[in-house]
């Protein structure tokens, strides 16, 4: 999702146990021992950290790991993610799509209910999609939203609504839904909280503070809120009105921490139930049977502003890259907390590609010092240069690992290519402000850290995200350039478009691996490593198991249960 999710810090993804699609998790506790018990309701308390206070519980405003967790146990939408990342009716009851595939009909299921007891009905689902859309509410993250019909009219302001447009309520329980062209992941994209039903009246009576009375009735979800405090965390009990499997828990405490350091030691006093450990208590921790470690669909890497000197070169761009010996990096700056990587797509993701190579042809991690001398050398050459610019490298240094990971970078590329690169650290609002003004611009940044966490189960996601014609997130400027491989991006550009609609999924895939081997070849990304989330679960917690997007289906909250 994004920092956060939108260029999500990678501190942030950590704080999440993500159940790989590829790796199965150390000290299970799915199942029950014959010999315990389960405890009583007055024991049927989960207590989850997360970095308080949440960025937001507004679903149509959500980009951060952190918010996401309280926003998916308190709100639903028409459909959701199961534990295997398939696409599954949520609130509909079913849907069906129309032989043009432009058209999207969803039966409700009957009865629906906010946690207030008030009717949740079809034009609940509408307001709360087309809420999303308008420029009012100032969401960063309606573009999952940008396949619906006129979207791009109602986000410029030139028409007022798409409600009884691409968006209808024929009758309480069928909602329509028109989408702008063919997209074989259209349905992944809604399973993302910006199509989640938010109560009107909530919104309408408090306005921009409306997140404030949650308790009034919000979502529809398995949780309802109790209280929220700015400055202690989320307190959610059972919403006996949810229609579907109703929580094994009485309670969902989500307190709020500074940092996974204060998170450990409540831990260790049993004050939760659940944490991350931090990166100098791993080897400590292994050994525990209460210990997880769970690769995830996420990926730190640096980016390079293509219109700024000397990146502005792809010789150059390929030098950076292969100056880096991530296998160091990894083993030594995160204590081999996370697995190095050359890829965009990360391992476990629908479209993975086994055969990616690095910019040298190679699937080494290791880099390629001579081959990046030899780059260097050629790029300043092409360019009439003696020497580089000044480089410098802007990143936000909450985590002290990636602190050491740019101290190393900044050493192997002073031993490897005799380049001295100077760092910036700034805060994460600067860092997210920067790179937004980078796009379509020489700067503000040069060269930057950033991280990218899977939205939804889909290469799209991914590569359309970042490298399409003037996307948001195309900030390093990919193919809007004058450089020699511009021709050469923005026919990668077009690959993508085609991908986007192509109904054919094997083709569809087989277009992003082509699209992502030529981003990786020109260093759309530097990719650094995919991350894992090694935690701790108290030994009678049961069935709390989150998916690898970070999230616990709905309906999976019936499953997990503390015994005695």
């Amino acid at each position: 999702m994004k920092p956060g999710k939108r260029l999500t810090v990678p501190i942030l993804s950590s704080f999440l146990c993500a159940l790989a699609l590829i790796l199965s998790a150390c000290g299970s506790t799915t199942s029950t021992p014959t010999s315990v018990t389960k405890a009583d309701d007055s024991k049927q308390i989960f207590r989850y950290p997360v970095v308080g206070d949440v960025a937001t519980l507004d679903p149509a405003l959500v980009e951060d790991t952190d918010s996401n967790f309280p926003i998916q146990s308190i709100y639903t939408g028409l459909v959701t993610l199961d534990s295997k990342l398939q696409v599954k009716p949520q609130l509909a009851e079913s849907y069906n799509v129309s032989s043009d595939q432009m058209t999207y009909t969803f039966k409700l299921r009957s009865g629906l209910k906010f946690s207030d007891g008030s009717p949740l009905t079809a034009k609940d689902v509408i307001y709360s999609i087309n809420r999303t859309v308008l420029p009012a509410t100032k969401s960063d993250v309606s573009y999952y939203l940008q396949l619906l019909k006129d979207f791009d009219k109602v986000n410029a302001g030139t028409l007022p609504t798409l409600i009884d447009d691409s968006l209808s309520a024929p009758d309480d329980n069928t909602v329509v839904i028109k989408i702008s062209q063919p997209a074989a992941y259209f349905l992944q994209a809604l399973s993302y909280p910006t199509s989640y039903v938010v109560n009107q009246k909530l919104v309408e009576r408090y306005g921009p503070q409306w997140t404030d009375h949650l308790d009034e009735g919000a979502g529809s979800g398995p949780f309802k809120v109790a209280s929220y405090s700015h400055s202690k965390g989320i307190e959610l009990v059972a919403n006996d009105t949810y229609y579907g499997k109703k929580p094994g828990l009485k309670k969902l405490s989500i307190p709020f921490f500074t940092d996974q350091a204060a998170m450990y030691r409540a831990y260790q006093s049993k004050q939760l139930d659940y944490t991350p450990v931090p990166p100098e208590n791993l080897e400590t921790e292994r050994s525990n049977k209460q210990f997880r470690e769970l690769s995830q669909l996420s990926i730190s890497y640096l980016a390079m502003n293509y219109l700024a000197k000397p990146f502005d070169n792809i010789k150059i761009r390929q030098a950076f890259a292969l100056a880096l010996n991530k296998d160091i990096i990894v083993k030594t700056a995160v204590r081999g907390a996370y697995t190095a990587t050359n890829h965009m797509i990360p391992q476990g993701m629908p479209g993975y590609d086994l055969e990616l190579k690095g910019p040298d042809g190679t699937t080494s991690t290791k880099g390629n010092p001579d081959k990046a001398k030899t780059l260097l050398a050629e790029g300043l050459k092409e360019e009439g240069l003696s020497s580089l610019p000044p480089i410098t490298l802007t990143y936000y240094a909450k985590n002290p690992g990636f602190k050491k990971a740019i101290d190393q970078a900044q050493q192997q590329w002073q031993d490897n290519l005799g380049v001295t690169v100077t760092v910036n650290s700034v805060a994460r609002a600067e860092l997210l402000k920067l790179e937004s003004a980078t796009k379509n611009n020489a700067g503000p940044l040069q060269m930057w850290q950033a991280n990218w966490t899977a939205d939804y189960p889909d290469p799209q996601d991914w590569l359309s995200t970042f490298y399409q014609k003037g996307t948001d997130y195309n900030q390093f400027n990919y193919g809007q350039n004058n450089s020699t491989a511009a021709t050469e991006q923005q026919a990668v550009q077009d690959e993508l478009v085609k991908a986007d609609v192509e109904s054919d999924n094997a083709a569809r895939l087989k277009l992003y691996n082509d699209a992502e081997q030529k981003t990786i070849n020109d260093v759309g990304w530097l990719p650094l490593w995919q991350l894992k989330a090694q935690s701790l679960t108290q030994s009678n917690v049961h069935g709390f198991n989150l998916n690898s997007q970070q999230q616990l289906p709905p309906d999976d909250w019936s499953d997990v249960y503390i015994t005695q």
